[in-house]
């Protein structure tokens, strides 16, 4: 054969691979609604970008009649490519293929761009559309499985992992992407769980469907597995997009500075008027959080789940941070037990990667009751302490109103290692409110009053001006200033400019025992 021949050869096997289950099995996948494995690579990379590896592959399997269904990739297209000119691994599960089940093979070539990850401090992102195991190859598929789950969890850390759910992901499959750092998932599209709704009404004799038990409104809202819910495909793979422009490629690598257009020095009349005079209303933080970053942009994380605490990523003068923020509009700010796991998979998150953390604080302390504390409110609530004390990225606090007992001290205190604590004139920090704080302290002088709701009153407003304030927290230095709320841009930035050569070491060991 000349060469002109072999190339000729080449191509139909090119073209024989890009083809996957066949047309019909393309069509039945555009029934669906789904876009196939490459198109979804076309959406989500830097055109003209992705180059191809492994696909020649295919299964090694001989049992059931395997040996004569042998397709080139073997259900998963691996390789790498760009996001916005910057370097990305990636593997999109092909459901045309033998279901875009993982045998021997496939997972083969998921390990393989996972190892040039680490290797090259790249991120990784994994597009997941499959059947799960494939049954015909046995503990082969398993200990695939097993092969990327070790993968995942050295790789954590170490570069970003991002995982998008396009569709089934079940049993064993789930546990690689709830070990990556992002989950996405597409409403209608994507569903995950470890036992289907039929397994589920076998043993427990509920009636679940799919969507209910594992769709991705469940995860976006209830379980908290999903970080970001969307509503098409191509939403979720420009969410991707979005996402990587706040993150480094590495653990050793700085998250990429955008040119800011929004002045540093940029003060907000607007600032003066969102913390309403009767402490006991609500207000919402998100109006003090855009007023304060670069052009009012915030990249929410778990938007949709435990509401009290808002997480997500915006720029300060071009750099990203990573925000951290009680909501007073749900649930009045408090921290409960999924809002502690919220913030605290997000703070070691930035740790992780070099993020520096902003904190807006305005709690009234962790949320009460027999199912907080049965569901361990007290360990879950020690995850988001645990998470603030072993950082070591810098830290900015800004205190907006209530910080009240425990919950003063876990939001980023100075006692916790935070290194620039500021608060607005209107905060009041203290072991717990007025009126709670002096039902204790003056219990038998209102009880002997001749009119005990009008002493509760006075000793009350007697309390908040004396205690309810910042000045006995600046006083003993808790507070590096109490400043004027339309300067708060300003003096994040300037204090996270001087915090850009930063060194902090724990001491050497292991690795932490965080209260799981």
């Amino acid at each position: 054969m000349s060469i002109h021949d072999k190339l000729n050869a080449l191509q139909q096997l090119k073209d024989q691979s890009e083809a996957g289950g066949g047309e019909r099995r393309i069509e039945a996948q555009h029934a669906k609604g789904k876009l196939t494995a490459r198109e979804r690579l076309d959406l989500l990379l830097d055109p003209g970008s992705f180059v191809e590896l492994d696909r020649f592959v295919t299964h090694r399997s001989t049992d059931f009649g395997l040996e004569d269904q042998k397709i080139l990739g073997d259900g998963v297209v691996t390789g790498y490519g760009a996001i916005d000119g910057r370097q990305v691994y990636v593997f999109s599960q092909d459901f045309t293929v033998f279901g875009g089940s993982l045998a021997e093979a496939h997972a083969e070539k998921i390990c393989k761009i996972m190892d040039l990850a680490v290797r090259n401090g790249t991120p990784v992102i994994g597009l997941n559309d499959s059947g799960g195991a494939r049954i015909q190859e046995g503990v082969a598929s398993l200990g695939g499985y097993a092969d990327i789950f070790l993968r995942n969890t050295k790789a954590s850390g170490v570069v970003p992992q991002i995982s998008a759910i396009l569709g089934p992901c079940a049993g064993g499959a789930v546990y690689s992407p709830a070990i990556t750092d992002f989950v996405f998932m597409v409403r209608g599209l994507s569903y995950m769980f470890v036992t289907g709704p039929n397994v589920v009404k076998t043993v427990t004799h509920a009636d679940v469907t799919t969507d209910e038990l594992g769709g991705a409104d469940t995860h976006g809202t209830t379980s908290g597995i999903a970080h970001f819910v969307h509503d098409s495909e191509l939403e979720c793979l420009q969410g991707i997009r979005a996402l990587m422009g706040f993150i480094p490629s590495n653990n050793l690598d700085s998250a990429p500075v955008k040119e800011c257009e929004d002045a540093a020095d940029r003060c907000d009349e607007e600032l003066l008027a969102i913390v309403p005079d009767n402490p006991n209303k609500p207000y919402d933080m998100l109006d003090v959080i855009h007023r304060v970053v670069d052009e009012g942009e915030l990249l929410q994380v778990h938007a949709a789940f435990a509401g009290n605490l808002v997480v997500g990523f915006a720029r300060l003068d071009g750099r990203p941070v990573g925000v951290v923020a009680n909501q007073p509009a749900v649930l009045a700010g408090v921290l409960d037990i999924a809002a502690s796991l919220k913030g605290a998979r997000f703070i070691r998150f930035c740790d992780a990667f070099n993020i520096p953390l902003v904190t807006f604080e305005d709690v009234p302390g962790f949320l009460p009751g027999v199912e907080q504390e049965h569901g361990g409110i007290i360990k879950h609530g020690a995850k988001l302490l645990y998470a603030y004390c072993e950082a070591t990225v810098p830290k900015l606090t800004v205190i907006t109103r209530k910080a009240y007992g425990g919950a003063y001290d876990v939001m980023s205190s100075k006692h916790v290692g935070a290194d620039f604590n500021i608060a607005w004139p209107t905060a009041e920090i203290a072991v717990m409110g007025p009126k709670a704080a002096v039902e204790i302290l003056f219990r038998r002088d209102i009880a002997e009053a001749k009119d005990p709701e009008q002493k509760l009153e006075e000793l009350e407003r007697d309390y908040r001006e004396r205690f309810a304030n910042p000045y006995h927290a600046a006083a003993r230095g808790y507070l590096d200033d109490v400043i004027d709320p339309r300067e708060t841009r300003p003096r994040l930035i300037s204090a996270l400019h001087t915090l850009q050569s930063k060194r902090d070491k724990g001491p050497p060991k292991k690795h932490g025992n965080i209260p799981l």
